[in-house]
């Protein structure tokens, strides 16, 4: 399976910081992956740039504007053979909303491991809580 620029084959999950804290989401559906906490994203969809994507995303999950910054961690491979690429982002317009997630939480570097994070997320995770601790 060879990765193009963009795709279906490539989603995009957002690490949003703000005032070293990271917004988590937690799964509504599909039921095996509900209750599981994840980063907001989805797919790139055909011509659309990995940052393009994650705007996309958190403009219809959350209802914010965001502006993405550096990508953070390994790709992630999913169990249904797509791959993850996680991006730090920053809110610039709007709060967050749970319009497709059961609920969010904001949690300090102390509590990133408070939740019962999806296996796929996990690696990522601690990838961001090296740096909430730089900064």
């Amino acid at each position: 399976m060879g990765l193009a620029g963009t795709g279906p084959s490539l989603v995009v999950g957002a690490a949003i910081i703000d005032n070293g804290r990271l917004l988590a989401a937690q799964r509504a559906d599909p039921p095996e992956l509900a209750g599981g906490w994840e980063f907001p994203g989805g797919k790139v969809e055909p011509g659309e740039t990995e940052q393009d994507a994650l705007v996309r995303e958190c403009r219809e999950e959350l209802g914010v504007d965001v502006e993405v910054g550096t990508r953070i961690g390994a790709d992630c491979p999913l169990h249904n053979g797509l791959v993850m690429r996680v991006w730090t982002a920053a809110i610039v317009h709007g709060e967050p909303e749970a319009r497709e997630h059961s609920a969010l939480r904001w949690l300090t570097e102390a509590e990133l491991f408070d939740v019962p994070w999806l296996p796929a997320d996990l690696p990522v995770v601690e990838a961001v809580r090296e740096h909430l601790k730089e900064t």
